[in-house]
């Protein structure tokens, strides 16, 4: 778009790496955005040590490791200041994460003053984070023991509940003989909560581990099976008709062109399937599995140890993130031609 009078462009196109800015702006931006971690970090410190205590004074001496803790982090941030104003490589990764750092720090603070220099949230429901780290480090063991026994449990029955959706989903998706019947069983026992089940089969073993471990693949199962059906059954008919052509068999076109076509659909139903695990697990575990993250929330809660409540919390969302960034970063490797359409 120009003026009347001249070539002059009204609104001036800019590359996607001008930012509006100069690269001189940019890097001034980014050593000054690495500040804020630090200042985020003085804040939380100051907030421990300015304030009175109104939640009773320290009862544990682990509760110390909060301000050291705190510490450590100040001084984190000093290097990475120091590093972003010295090397350029930094710069990037800084202006991305720094803002995200200090936001999470100022959150600490909020929760210290809402809890332990306020008490406008009481004992025992809403501990302080010194009081949270101070149990993350008592029972470092126990919570390590029952991530590893949540971590069994739900790889086992989400590696279960893939496999049988993948093969439940090719032969729905393939054969029409298969889909006619298949389909309507799908519509009836699919959108069946596998947490509703849990009271019925924990009683079918003495073992609970396995029945666990069917509740979560039954879960799993679902919506993979029908992203899975779904993507097999609309492979573009272009693609099998060249492969018969060239005289590709029965398994080669669904293995070889119609599988590999339907991968996009099938990570979606993982993705899915992933986060109904997550939610059947814990439930599960409160209920009948006398082990892993759930059994512990459920103990600590009943013997109102929220601190350990928490600190549980914590620990399983670090670890099913993980676990989930884990599969995204499978699916990037594999459909590179997607990276970056569905971000986590």
């Amino acid at each position: 778009m120009s003026t009347a009078g001249n070539d002059v462009p009204l609104f001036p196109d800019h590359g996607p790496d001008d930012d509006h800015r100069t690269d001189e702006s940019l890097d001034f931006h980014a050593v000054a955005v690495s500040v804020a971690p630090l200042a985020a970090a003085g804040l939380v410190f100051a907030v421990h040590f300015g304030l009175p205590n109104q939640q009773g004074q320290h009862v544990d001496p682990l509760q110390a490791w909060y301000p050291v803790s705190v510490a450590i982090v100040i001084g984190v941030a000093i290097a990475l200041a120091l590093l972003t104003w010295m090397e350029q490589a930094v710069r990037p990764w800084c202006r991305h994460y720094a803002p995200l750092i200090a936001g999470t720090l100022v959150l600490v603070a909020l929760w210290d003053c809402l809890t332990s220099k306020s008490d406008w949230m009481p004992l025992p429901y809403f501990p302080g984070p010194d009081r949270v780290l101070a149990a993350m480090i008592k029972d470092s063991d126990e919570l390590l023991w029952s991530a590893g026994h949540s971590l069994v449990l739900l790889m086992s029955g989400y590696t279960f509940g893939v496999c049988a959706g993948l093969a439940t989903g090719i032969l729905i998706g393939w054969y029409p003989h298969v889909r006619y019947w298949g389909m309507p069983i799908m519509k009836f026992v699919g959108p069946i909560p596998a947490t509703a089940l849990i009271p019925l089969v924990m009683t079918l073993s003495r073992d609970s581990f396995l029945p666990a471990t069917a509740l979560i693949g039954f879960a799993v199962w679902f919506p993979v099976t029908m992203l899975t059906s779904s993507g097999i059954a609309n492979v573009r008919i272009s693609h099998l008709e060249v492969a018969k052509t060239l005289g590709a068999g029965e398994g080669y076109l669904i293995f070889r062109v119609a599988l590999p076509s339907a991968l996009p659909n099938i990570f979606v139903g993982m993705f899915m399937g992933l986060g109904a695990a997550f939610l059947t697990l814990i439930v599960a575990e409160t209920v009948g599995v006398q082990a892993g993250l759930g059994y512990y929330i459920k103990n600590q809660q009943g013997s109102m140890t929220y601190a350990n409540m928490y600190a549980a919390l914590i620990f399983m969302a670090v670890v099913f993130s993980a676990l989930m960034t884990l599969l995204f970063t499978i699916r990037d490797g594999m459909l590179r031609w997607q990276q970056g359409v569905i971000k986590w």
